[in-house]
């Protein structure tokens, strides 16, 4: 079988899962959700990996501080997350934003408000920017 007849095949399954289990709970809209790293990292860095994709920044930018992330069941999952994302020490060549240290000098400490829209389907690893928007701060 071909992968993505695989994949086709996988997706059909888990979304039938889904139609059963939303048939037993509801769920109108968006929910508050822990604001835990650890439940989005994959969101996470799915979002950070595309603002620095299309900030003209020299920098890397990654989350500072998660605010607020609300979650909607769908056909996958749907994501509004509120999150600080500072300037690191790291120029756009390296590979991780995980490593790399904060801006420590005052010039160069720079800091974004954003909010993001994305809809994920995470047993498939898909992820889509829905909306977004930052300010400065």
């Amino acid at each position: 079988m071909k992968a993505g007849c695989l994949r086709n095949l996988l997706l059909l399954a888990a979304l039938v899962l889904m139609a059963k289990a939303s048939h037993f709970q509801r769920w109108e809209g968006f929910r508050e959700k822990p604001m835990s790293k650890q439940n989005m990292n994959a969101t996470l860095d799915f979002l950070i990996q595309s603002f620095n994709n299309a900030s003209n920044d020299t920098y890397l930018f990654r989350v500072d501080k998660l605010l607020r992330s609300q979650m909607q069941l769908t056909t996958g999952v749907e994501y509004m997350v509120t999150m600080k994302i500072s300037r690191t020490k790291c120029k756009k060549k390296s590979t991780s934003t995980h490593a790399c240290p904060l801006q420590s000098k005052t010039k160069l400490q720079k800091s974004f408000i954003c909010e993001f829209l994305v809809y994920t389907v995470p047993w498939i690893h898909y992820y889509q920017l829905w909306n977004n928007s930052c300010l400065e701060g």
